[in-house]
């Protein structure tokens, strides 16, 4: 009997995101934890204890980044460092010729995406942005809905992800906007994505044309609150696409987007569904009717962590394309600059 080939993953940090990365690795049919690492001396044993699924006693510890980037037996790295640590840790792992899928943010600057993007094609590496949502197959199928013609054609759509910050996660908002720090680099992501999602074309996110955007800034000038709208530009037939995303640490937890069409509205819920609970997407039609479908519980880290091992070990183009990364990096750029100025952003056409 043929085993199945498994790709070996390590982990670069002891983040809170391994609560749910952890096990997903662990659990995959084609992949297999072999290390995980920490700055901080036992915090990655302390990890590893805390959240493995099954035997761990073939895992490495780590106290240190460098080693587990050195270690040969591991093919794989997921990267859930600081914000504003991704690039440069990213840019070691695919330097030592390890694929690599970078949490979101993939980096806070969008030299620094296109420096990995290189890097990574000249390596022979595949690199992918950990947007684990986009992998629940309530997406796939609110997509397919809006396909068929149920809502029109898209016009405006409306992001609104935020949660109450708790003392523990104060880390989040200690530096400024420009650093990584605050709700937009944290949370800000999955709006700016799922805005661009829900304007998708050819299977691929738009680009905005122009950001306008506010912020509440606290004392280190991170963001605690942020709302704006995304201008994706005018469609064939000459109607306004707006996006509007509002993103916040001072409000409870939503994970909500919805597509205003010119027929109708379909709305997910929650973007951020727990892997035992169904999903709901719900729509409403100008002639008076409404719907709702109910999707199977579904694990989005297990799947995101299978799908990027499949496309290691099958040589397969990830979902999430190195342009997307960048495209979103550009606009929570423009966001940030914007929230600066106090006025519009345009954004320059990407290659």
């Amino acid at each position: 009997m043929t085993v199945p080939k498994k790709l070996n993953w390590g982990i670069l940090g002891a983040a809170r995101v391994n609560e749910r990365l952890l096990p997903a690795i662990m659990t995959a049919a084609n992949a297999q934890l072999l290390a995980i690492a920490s700055r901080r001396p036992g915090a990655a044993a302390a990890t590893l204890a805390k959240y493995a699924v099954g035997d761990s006693q073939h895992v490495s510890c780590y106290d240190d980044l460098a080693s587990l980037i050195n270690d040969p037996k591991v093919e794989a790295i997921y990267c859930p460092m600081a914000n504003e640590e991704h690039a440069h840790w990213a840019m070691q792992a695919i330097a030592a010729g390890k694929h690599c899928l970078i949490e979101k943010p993939m980096a806070t600057k969008l030299q620094d995406v296109e420096a990995m993007a290189v890097a990574a094609q000249h390596q022979q590496v595949k690199l992918m942005e950990g947007f684990m949502y986009r992998f629940h197959p309530q997406h796939v199928r609110l997509q397919a809905l809006i396909a068929q013609g149920l809502i029109g054609d898209v016009l405006s759509a409306r992001a609104s992800f935020s949660f109450l910050m708790q003392a523990a996660r104060l880390y989040r908002v200690n530096r400024s906007m420009a650093d990584g720090g605050g709700a937009m680099w944290d949370i800000g992501p999955y709006a700016m994505h799922a805005l661009r999602w829900c304007f998708a074309e050819h299977g691929q996110p738009a680009q905005a044309v122009q950001v306008s955007a506010l912020a509440k800034l606290n004392e280190h000038g991170a963001d605690t609150a942020c709302s704006g709208v995304l201008d994706f530009g005018l469609d064939a037939q000459g109607r306004a696409r707006f996006g509007h995303f509002d993103v916040s640490f001072e409000r409870s937890r939503k994970s909500e987007y919805e597509i205003i069409g010119s027929k109708g509205w379909i709305k997910c819920h929650a973007a951020w569904v727990f892997e035992k609970d169904e999903a709901v997407i719900g729509w409403g039609l100008d002639d008076g009717s409404s719907g709702e479908e109910r999707i199977a519980p579904s694990n989005h880290f297990s799947l995101e962590i299978s799908h990027f091992s499949d496309c290691v070990l099958h040589d397969s183009a990830p979902l999430l394309s190195l342009q997307d990364a960048k495209h979103n990096c550009q606009a929570i750029q423009a966001v940030l600059q914007s929230v600066a100025t106090g006025l519009p952003c345009r954004l320059a056409k990407l290659d």
